[in-house]
């Protein structure tokens, strides 16, 4: 019981975290207003995939 008591902690602690952190870049996004697409992003993400070290798409306007 205990371990299941602390594993659902752990999992809340780390959905909070999450939560925070995307908080924190919508903001960040609102007050600059830089991002990157969907589209550029599941291309960066596809690079990583194949095992390509490829740096991240530049954030723009």
């Amino acid at each position: 019981m205990v371990q299941a008591i602390e594993a659902f902690v752990l999992r809340e602690e780390q959905r909070e975290a999450l939560r925070q952190e995307a908080m924190a870049a919508h903001e960040d996004f609102l007050l600059t207003g830089l991002h990157v697409t969907a589209k550029e992003a599941d291309a960066w993400l596809a690079e990583l995939e194949a095992g390509k070290d490829v740096e991240p798409p530049k954030c723009h306007v």
